[in-house]
């Protein structure tokens, strides 16, 4: 089937993610921040099947807690979809059918993932053809970690933390990730966070102009060495968000004293990202965690971005 050609049915896998580096600037004008942030995508993936339809619907399933996912306009897969649509003129709708692994409200960019999926699985559903670069523009109007998860792998992010840069990461990052059961808003997290930083002015340095990421953190990444990643990883929203869940803190000092080289906050949190020297390390951890009443989930990192697993042609 060519890539002009129509199918009958799309099925697209996209990854979560984890910012192992987050610096944020100060606020601006127009209420949002500046940020840099290292993006590596992991295993943990969702699934997008799209079949044509006369109108635009969704419907969700996972092994994630979904009752919170939104099934109208709301959600980010059919937001992508309408707007696939409107910039190429094509005048049907789709279903996608969604199966999560990412966390909800997690902090790891899994309606992130479900809109990237979207637009890759329609592209090739209605033949409209586009370019990578041109999914990328349609990927950044949708939110600041939707084109990143169409290229996945390792990246590094600045502006909004959609204008994408590829970071060579070598070998395989082991992770054990905690999740919640109650979600985390991430402008809740961004406005405690300048709330911080106005409590705080006296004793901490001000905010950057232009936020960067760490050259030891890009190091870690190109060595694939775990121990020098755990010592440079820095999440800018941690302080605001255990502010918010202080509950939280009881999972980090379980995790860093049973093994962990580092814990870390996923993007807005609440999921907890702690990094494990091997996968041996990482499967004791979990253990340790699980007995411990904790959801805690194993996942490693890099993995590609949004891919095409079947494509069914049109009879």
């Amino acid at each position: 089937m060519t890539r002009q050609q129509q199918a009958s049915r799309v099925h697209v896998r996209a990854p979560g993610k984890i910012n192992v580096y987050l610096e944020i600037g100060a606020l601006l004008d127009d209420g949002y921040h500046e940020v840099a942030t290292a993006y590596q995508a992991v295993a943990l993936y969702e699934d997008v099947v799209a079949t044509n339809a006369e109108g635009f619907t969704v419907e969700v399933s996972g092994t994630a807690d979904v009752s919170g996912v939104p099934t109208d306009d709301r959600n980010l897969a059919i937001r992508a979809a309408k707007l696939l649509a409107h910039t190429t003129g094509h005048p049907g709708g789709v279903h996608l059918r969604i199966t999560k692994q990412v966390p909800v409200a997690g902090g790891m960019g899994g309606g992130s993932a479900d809109a990237a999926a979207a637009l890759l699985a329609c592209d090739a559903l209605w033949g409209t053809g586009l370019s990578q670069q041109r999914l990328h523009e349609l990927a950044a109007r949708l939110g600041a970690d939707v084109p990143f998860a169409l290229y996945g792998g390792t990246a590094i992010g600045t502006g909004r933390g959609d204008e994408l840069n590829p970071a060579l990461a070598m070998g395989r990052f082991e992770w054990v990730l905690v999740t919640s059961a109650e979600g985390m808003s991430t402008p809740e997290v961004y406005d405690e966070l300048d709330i911080h930083r106005q409590r705080h002015t006296l004793d901490i340095a001000p905010p950057p102009a232009r936020p960067s990421v760490d050259a030891a953190v890009l190091h870690a990444l190109r060595a694939g060495d775990a121990a020098m990643l755990a010592e440079s990883m820095r999440n800018d929203l941690q302080a605001p968000a255990l502010s918010l869940r202080p509950d939280l803190a009881d999972v980090f000092e379980l995790g860093e004293s049973s093994g962990a080289l580092a814990g870390l906050l996923s993007g807005s949190g609440p999921t907890i990202a702690f990094l494990a020297a091997d996968g041996d390390s990482a499967q004791q951890l979990t253990g340790v965690l699980r007995a411990a009443g904790y959801d805690a989930i194993r996942a490693h990192g890099p993995v590609p971005g949004a891919r095409i697993v079947t494509e069914r042609a049109r009879a």
